[in-house]
């Protein structure tokens, strides 16, 4: 008898080790986030119309380390509202967005107006789940029902059914199902109120039911579809109500042939051979990361393989089964009745899988800081253009700008210049632009953002004279907020007045 239970606690431990899964975030590089919404509008119980409503995001990591943190440009366009207005020639202004996720998903802001909507959505157990296993997670939503321009943020308690593993667009994805009740204002189940948002929304309830792809390689959602029945009240006695479908889509860009980025690059900056190695070399986060999820499913085969290997039981030592026991044996195993994984085999896994993803990442971060920090290429002093290599993509920076005082009009002399980097630029044509401004500090921080967003603004323009895709550029303004040289020197602030082009990729 005693061999008949060494057998039962081995089946039991392989059906622990098996067919389970730990979900993760794992990072990722550029992505763009799409959220797509098709609702029918009922004001009063009436039907005024359909709701189409588009919000494209491009989002960049700015950090590797302790959680992942990332910086969003968003765009957002309706059939009855532009509040991304086009700036001449397509030039786009967005609306910024900084946060930071961890890796069970949960998502914290760091710069909030409004986007993205759905936060720590979807967020995973700090555990290994099995197919049907089901878990329990606070998110939140931020909605502007009447696009007043109010951003309220309501908190919404989700529950998740794992339902299988399947592949999207080639790329093996967990599907995830998602439901919760929306819960908005006192008396609502919640005595919840935003008192930032808007004071005129007394009320919201509804219902979410959806269906979600999450990447095995990188953790974020690669499709959501969110079917939706949701109604607001306000306060002068309006009750408006949409039912419909909210997309959501992440979808991360071509890579950049950097080799053709390379003979453009000598022709405006001084680059050495190992200037341009290095460029050319700097790793790439989602291949990374696809390579250790590749790894980790090696190393996950090796370990089951050894496992099944140890626990096989001896078929001649067993002794015969009675049909009660047979029957016990069949039945499906729940995971909170097997003993427990052997102590001193689970830490150790768990400590090696945690150290061996810290030293991933740590090695990543050292690497793209370097090549960030050690390997810029100094500006010739005929054309002041410096090249390094970001996170995001290769930035050119183009310093000491002539624009006319306080002005965004570029002086003629900026001409020679503005083609030979418009050239760079054309020479990849698949690529997305992140054009950011910046100007000395002089104090007013107010003026110096505003005349950094019209500067970033007007040498966009500028390019998509020259024949850039005016479609391609996201233009941002910082102000003196991020200086590069002193500001107490006529020199220092020079380099300051700068206007920087990254290439995303």
């Amino acid at each position: 008898m005693k061999k008949l239970i060494l057998f039962i606690s081995s089946f039991f431990i392989l059906q622990v080790i098996f067919g389970q899964n730990r979900i993760t975030y794992n990072g990722s590089g550029n992505y763009t986030l799409k959220e797509r919404s098709d609702l029918r509008r009922y004001d009063n119980g009436k039907y005024t119309g359909l709701v189409r409503r588009e919000v494209t995001s491009f989002i960049r990591p700015v950090s590797f380390s302790n959680g992942y943190e990332y910086e969003g440009n968003f765009f957002l366009q309706e059939d009855t509202l532009r509040a991304s207005k086009e700036v001449g020639f397509g030039v786009r202004d967005s609306i910024p967005s900084a946060f930071k996720i961890n890796t069970d998903g949960v998502l914290t802001m760091k710069e909030d107006n409004g986007y993205p909507t759905f936060r720590s959505f979807p967020s995973f157990p700090n555990k290994s789940i099995k197919i049907g296993d089901s878990w329990t997670a606070k998110a939140e939503r931020a909605v502007d029902p009447l696009n007043k321009g109010i951003v309220t943020k309501m908190p919404i308690y989700v529950q998740y059914t794992y339902k299988g593993d399947e592949y999207f667009n080639d790329e093996p994805v967990y599907l995830l199902y998602a439901q919760w009740a929306t819960r908005y204002g006192m008396g609502s189940g919640t005595s919840y109120i935003d008192w930032g948002g808007d004071k005129d929304l007394e009320k919201a309830t509804g219902s979410h039911k959806a269906n979600i792809y999450v990447s095995k390689i990188t953790g974020n959602a690669v499709v959501v579809r969110d079917t939706v029945d949701e109604t607001f009240f306000y306060a002068d006695g309006n009750v408006i109500q949409f039912k419909g479908t909210i997309s959501l889509f992440t979808e991360y860009p071509p890579a950049v042939d950097r080799n053709k980025l390379l003979p453009a690059l000598k022709r405006i900056c001084e680059l050495s051979d190992e200037d341009a190695k290095d460029l050319i070399s700097i790793p790439d986060t989602n291949s990374q990361l696809a390579m250790n999820y590749e790894q980790r499913q090696e190393e996950e085969q090796l370990k089951n393989t050894q496992m099944a290997s140890i626990s096989e039981p001896v078929e001649d030592e067993i002794p015969e089964l009675d049909h009660n026991m047979e029957q016990a044996l069949l039945e499906p195993v729940e995971a909170e009745n097997l003993p427990p994984v052997p102590e001193k085999d689970s830490s150790k896994l768990a400590a090696e899988k945690a150290k061996n993803k810290e030293q991933q990442l740590a090695s990543l971060t050292e690497k793209v800081t370097k090549f960030a920090e050690n390997n810029k290429s100094e500006a010739t002093n005929k054309n002041k253009i410096a090249v390094d290599a970001t996170p995001a993509g290769i930035r050119l920076s183009i310093q000491d700008l002539q624009f006319k005082p306080n002005s965004s009009e570029l002086l003629s002399g900026e001409a020679s210049r503005l083609d030979q980097i418009a050239e760079v630029l054309k020479s990849v044509p698949e690529a997305q632009l992140l054009v950011e401004g910046h100007t000395a500090s002089t104090g007013n921080i107010n003026g110096e953002k505003q005349l950094s967003m019209e500067r970033a603004q007007s040498i966009a323009k500028a390019l998509a004279q020259r024949g850039v895709d005016a479609g391609r550029f996201i233009c941002k303004g910082f102000g003196g907020t991020k200086p590069v040289a002193d500001n107490s020197t006529a020199a220092g602030k020079a380099r300051n007045r700068r206007v920087e082009i990254t290439i995303l990729d």
